[in-house]
Protein backbone atom coordinates (compact mmCIF):
# COMPACT_ATOMS: atom_id res chain seq x y z
CA UNK A 1 0.00 0.00 0.00
CA UNK A 2 1.34 3.55 -0.96
CA UNK A 3 2.73 5.73 1.98
CA UNK A 4 0.04 8.13 3.04
CA UNK A 5 2.41 11.23 3.00
CA UNK A 6 2.13 10.54 -1.08
CA UNK A 7 -1.82 11.59 -0.76
CA UNK A 8 -1.53 15.45 0.57
CA UNK A 9 -3.58 17.37 -1.50
CA UNK A 10 -5.35 15.02 -3.06
CA UNK A 11 -9.25 15.51 -2.84
CA UNK A 12 -9.53 11.41 -1.80
CA UNK A 13 -7.01 12.45 1.32
CA UNK A 14 -9.95 13.03 3.51
CA UNK A 15 -10.86 9.29 3.59
CA UNK A 16 -7.41 8.43 5.18
CA UNK A 17 -8.55 10.36 8.30
CA UNK A 18 -10.47 7.85 9.25
CA UNK A 19 -13.95 10.23 8.96
CA UNK A 20 -14.76 8.75 5.54
CA UNK A 21 -15.47 4.96 4.44
CA UNK A 22 -13.60 2.09 6.63
CA UNK A 23 -10.65 5.59 7.22
CA UNK A 24 -8.70 4.62 3.70
CA UNK A 25 -8.93 5.75 0.34
CA UNK A 26 -10.29 3.35 -1.90
CA UNK A 27 -7.32 3.82 -4.46
CA UNK A 28 -4.49 3.73 -2.10
CA UNK A 29 -3.86 0.27 -1.78
CA UNK A 30 -3.18 -0.25 -5.76
CA UNK A 31 -1.52 3.28 -6.18
CA UNK A 32 1.86 3.45 -7.96
CA UNK A 33 3.92 6.54 -7.87
CA UNK A 34 4.02 8.41 -11.27
CA UNK A 35 5.61 11.62 -12.92
CA UNK A 36 3.29 14.18 -13.77
CA UNK A 37 3.08 17.91 -14.01
CA UNK A 38 0.48 19.68 -11.57
CA UNK A 39 -1.30 22.50 -13.78
CA UNK A 40 -3.92 24.42 -12.47
CA UNK A 41 -6.83 24.88 -14.86
CA UNK A 42 -6.19 28.44 -15.63
CA UNK A 43 -2.72 28.33 -16.79
CA UNK A 44 -1.78 28.98 -19.83
CA UNK A 45 0.72 26.64 -22.08
CA UNK A 46 3.36 26.63 -22.63
CA UNK A 47 3.39 24.38 -19.05
CA UNK A 48 7.23 23.97 -17.52
CA UNK A 49 5.69 22.92 -14.12
CA UNK A 50 8.46 20.49 -12.93
CA UNK A 51 7.63 16.86 -12.83
CA UNK A 52 7.11 15.78 -9.15
CA UNK A 53 6.28 11.61 -8.12
CA UNK A 54 2.39 11.54 -7.79
CA UNK A 55 0.18 8.56 -6.93
CA UNK A 56 -1.37 7.72 -10.16
CA UNK A 57 -4.92 8.22 -8.62
CA UNK A 58 -3.87 11.63 -7.19
CA UNK A 59 -6.77 14.18 -8.13
CA UNK A 60 -6.64 17.89 -7.00
CA UNK A 61 -9.48 20.50 -7.11
CA UNK A 62 -8.89 22.61 -10.51
CA UNK A 63 -5.73 21.15 -10.90
CA UNK A 64 -4.89 18.63 -14.10
CA UNK A 65 -2.31 15.73 -14.27
CA UNK A 66 -0.40 15.81 -16.94
CA UNK A 67 2.12 13.10 -18.45
CA UNK A 68 5.80 14.05 -19.63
Amino acid sequence: MLDRKHCAGCRNDYYNDGAGLHGTCWSRKDAELVKRRKVHINDVPPHKHKLKLYPNCYRASQHVMMEP
